[in-house]
């Protein structure tokens, strides 16, 4: 009888402690089911006039742009002419540009050898606004070099800008600085993944001065160390676009001015031949790369990977596309007088390289093929066909191996003659 006492007390001390454990896990949950609750149910009404984030009427809208100053369809017949009016009308749309820095100020902050080259981190006045970071990669042996300005990519990944091009290091105070370190390893990383998930696990910036260029790559507004105090979010970029806009000023023209300006830096150093510049990105840096070359006669040639488009092809639900453009690459009012294509033709009859793929689910073939269409019709009509290289490879969203040797090939064809 004691032993079967005995046993019960034991039995109902046990269910009083596993009672209590469940007890204590069930007061916990105020985390654990916030993550697994299903998300709240969209309000909605039985009208509309936006499917997904795009208008019904988008069909109707794109009929009623006719690009009137596009080559060809504009009343200018001077081609010399036509590029500095259609020039003029890009820069108007681009709204108010950033002040122009009093003087460049460039100061070496940190260096460190590589195979074949110097890698320098460097601060200078992008405009008068902003001091910023770079990284600059300096061949070994007697210059002026040809040389490169790097545009990074925009990936929806804005922890990194100018180290998914140029693998990253840290100066003395970086490295020695208890409080720094863990950020510095992060950073390294980071870009470390990027390289491999989109550049064949190489890095493009690296790649090109090993073969006698000097490279540049500074950080877009909102990348890397021109990003947000409180941190990264993605969904505060087109906030912010849009106060830029209340304030008079366009974020991604911001962006393109200071390509402009980060050109004529370089073409400032005793290092860069100035005569001798070429552009390169994959994605958004292919978007920055013919956008740079269209507008600063600076850029000799460019090279751009997985970036070019019709807006027919951009804002329509004809090919299941998820994203349909946005802030970095919206300048205001543009559309009514030129396409991408049509800006991108202001680059002739510069040597222009334009790779895109055909597993790109961000930019459907036939609308490639027709912008592609449209730019060798430019520069056919000046006798420079042989200059624009439009190639469609079977790859995805992506600038591996193969496609950073073929920009290479073509910047040394046009360089380094």
């Amino acid at each position: 009888m004691k032993r079967i006492i005995a046993y019960s007390i034991i039995a109902l001390l046990q269910a009083s402690v596993s009672l209590a454990q469940t007890s204590v896990t069930l007061a916990q949950p105020p985390v654990a089911l916030a993550q697994t609750s299903p998300k709240p149910k969209l309000q909605k009404r039985e009208k509309y006039e936006w499917q997904g984030e795009i208008p019904t009427y988008v069909e109707t809208l794109k009929k009623e742009l006719t690009y009137p100053m596009a080559w060809g369809n504009s009343p200018i017949r001077n081609f010399k002419k036509w590029k500095k009016a259609a020039r003029a009308k890009v820069l108007e749309c681009m709204m108010t540009p950033p002040k122009a820095a009093a003087a460049w100020d460039m100061e070496v902050l940190g260096e460190e050898q590589r195979d074949g080259y110097k890698a320098q981190k460097i601060a200078f006045n992008i405009n008068a606004y902003s001091r910023i970071m770079a990284y600059l990669l300096i061949p070994d042996g007697k210059g002026p070099f040809p040389t490169v300005n790097a545009l990074h990519d925009h990936g929806a990944h804005l922890f990194i800008g100018k180290e998914k091009m140029i693998r990253p290091f840290f100066t003395p105070e970086e490295k020695d600085s208890p409080t720094k370190q863990a950020l510095c390893q992060e950073i390294l990383d980071d870009a470390d993944a990027w390289a491999r998930q989109l550049y064949d696990n190489q890095y493009v910036g690296d790649y090109l001065a090993r073969h006698g260029y000097v490279v540049f790559s500074a950080d877009a507004p909102m990348w890397g160390e021109r990003g947000r105090k409180e941190g990264v979010d993605r969904n505060k970029y087109d906030l912010i676009a849009g106060n830029m806009m209340m304030l008079g000023r366009d974020l991604s023209a911001f962006m393109t001015y200071d390509d402009i300006a980060s050109t004529d830096f370089l073409a400032s150093l005793p290092m860069v031949d100035a005569n001798r510049i070429g552009c390169a990105g994959c994605s958004m840096g292919a978007y920055r790369s013919w956008m740079l070359s269209a507008l600063s006669d600076r850029i000799k040639v460019g090279a751009s990977v997985c970036w070019m488009i019709t807006t027919d092809a951009q804002l329509t639900r004809r090919y299941g596309r998820k994203e349909n453009g946005g802030f970095a690459n919206c300048i205001p009012g543009l559309r009514q007088y030129l396409d991408y294509p049509h800006i991108a033709s202001l680059a002739c009859p510069k040597p222009m390289l334009f790779i895109n793929g055909t597993k790109d689910k961000l930019f459907p073939v036939p609308g490639v093929k027709d912008a592609f269409r449209q730019m060798h019709e430019v520069w056919r009509s000046q006798k420079a066909d042989e200059r624009l290289d439009t190639e469609i490879w079977d790859i995805p969203h992506s600038c591996g191996i193969k496609a950073q040797a073929k920009i290479l090939e073509f910047l040394d064809q046009y360089l380094k003659k």
